[in-house]
């Protein structure tokens, strides 16, 4: 692996209008120029942090997220390790900024749940990726909030509803930047719930590591740059209340701050 130093990345919205990306430093934002996965270049502009709003840091085709990753899980529930990655796929609309609202989708009254998790985008569009080259292929890793309509997956006791119960609008926060030149392997996941832990986890307990998922889950499925593969959560999964903040927080990639929107009553109620 070429160990190169850390830079983060993040896409923006100007308080004037436009959007562009750049690098984050202690004097802003260095706005850069062309494609973001592909030979960006700085513009000679910087910008600070406080004259923009961030966006989601990538715009993926897909998010493919996983379940049963993390072996504390797999122990507490005694569910079976599993021999392949087990995964769903969550639509590009699902995507949401740091900062912004989750909603609450109206054809839904159950629980809604948050999940901390690593985020692996990748950086080249590829297929069938060999382990060794893995790292050729990855752009850098972000903070995930994997929102589930819980009850929802186990409604219809024929099928499974993952994909339902974790696509819908704003269901996917992302951010807040992407973080290049980290090792995922070293990273800690942190769930805070009005400020108090609730997840509090080390990437090394994964079962697929970061880089393993990126092989497997690239066996005869393309992914392409920008596309983002959450990497699973462990234990302290619990329901979002609306108005209280949810941080998913890993050092070396930031802090990733939503929340779940606070319900209004329907017209005519009181």
């Amino acid at each position: 692996m070429v160990v190169t130093p850390p830079v983060q990345w993040a896409r923006f919205s100007r308080r004037d209008g436009g959007e562009g990306f750049g690098t984050i430093d202690a004097d802003g934002v260095v706005v850069h120029e062309g494609d973001m996965f592909e030979s960006p270049a700085p513009s000679g502009e910087r910008v600070a942090l406080a004259d923009l709003e961030l966006l989601a840091p990538t715009q993926p085709t897909k998010i493919v997220g996983l379940w049963n990753n993390l072996r504390a899980a797999t122990q507490k529930f005694a569910w079976s390790t599993p021999s392949e990655p087990l995964y769903f796929i969550k639509p590009t609309s699902s995507v949401l900024a740091p900062g912004a609202t989750v909603r609450r989708p109206s054809s839904y009254q159950g629980r809604i749940v948050y999940e901390g998790e690593l985020g692996v985008v990748i950086g080249r569009r590829c297929v069938d990726v060999a382990i060794d080259d893995v790292d050729d292929v990855v752009f850098g890793y972000t903070c995930v909030n994997d929102v589930t309509a819980l009850d929802l997956i186990t409604e219809d006791e024929s099928f499974a509803q993952w994909t339902r119960a974790k696509g819908f609008d704003t269901f996917a926060p992302l951010g807040p930047v992407i973080a290049t030149g980290v090792d995922p392997d070293d990273l800690h996941v942190t769930t805070l719930v009005g400020g108090k832990p609730r997840q509090d986890y080390d990437v090394s307990d994964m079962i697929f590591s970061p880089r393993q998922l990126v092989s497997l889950v690239s066996r005869g499925m393309t992914l392409m740059p920008g596309d983002v593969i959450a990497c699973g959560t462990s234990l302290g999964v619990m329901p979002m209340r609306p108005g209280v903040r949810i941080d998913v927080r890993i050092d070396g990639i930031g802090v990733l701050s939503n929340e779940l929107g606070v319900e209004t009553p329907a017209d005519g109620a009181s």
